[in-house]
């Protein structure tokens, strides 16, 4: 299934306080779909400009999240959540 996700970048105007995580150089694959399929998947603006979040929502079935940047190399650089058209239980 072909799907488009709206992302929209909410700036908090901070910098990073704290250090980045060194597990993480090359940013994060965010995944929460627990291996749901179809799920909704979308790369990131990475990194982020600085702290603040991601507003994510897919046109195709109107999932939403919201993902936290911190404009530090272990941001998020995708993210993937599960379809709302998928039933509990498939």
């Amino acid at each position: 299934m072909e799907q488009t996700i709206t992302v929209e970048w909410i700036d908090r105007g901070r910098e990073p306080q704290c250090p980045p995580d060194p597990n993480f150089p090359r940013g994060r694959d965010c995944d929460v779909s627990n291996g749901v399929n179809p799920s909704c998947k979308t790369d990131l603006p990475y990194p982020a400009k600085r702290c603040g979040y991601y507003f994510l929502k897919c046109d195709t079935c109107g999932q939403t999240a919201l993902i936290t940047t911190a404009g530090r190399p272990d941001d998020p650089r995708s993210f993937r959540m599960p379809c709302k058209l998928v039933k509990p239980g498939n």
